[in-house]
């Protein structure tokens, strides 16, 4: 499975990533390890995750939640789960 995921930095910025599994990719980004951004915004909590079928998949729908807004990630943050 490819993922897609954002986590909530310590002074409170949204950062998405693509991993194959989110949770050791935060477990790298709170080592200091992760991204430039994360790296200095440590810790990170996983806060949203979508998983695909095929990376491609994963990496354009990558591509279209940075282009998102904060109070779009918000939202969809606050949705995850509910049915």
């Amino acid at each position: 499975m490819h993922f897609v995921y954002i986590v909530r930095c310590a002074d409170g910025t949204l950062y998405t990533g693509y991993a194959l599994d989110p949770d050791e990719r935060v477990k790298v980004h709170n080592s200091g390890r992760g991204a430039h951004y994360t790296a200095g915004r440590r810790p990170v909590c996983l806060v949203y995750s979508e998983s695909f079928a095929t990376k491609s998949a994963a990496l354009r729908r990558e591509h279209r939640l940075k282009r998102c807004t904060r109070a779009q990630k918000q939202a969809l943050i606050s949705t995850a789960g509910r049915d």
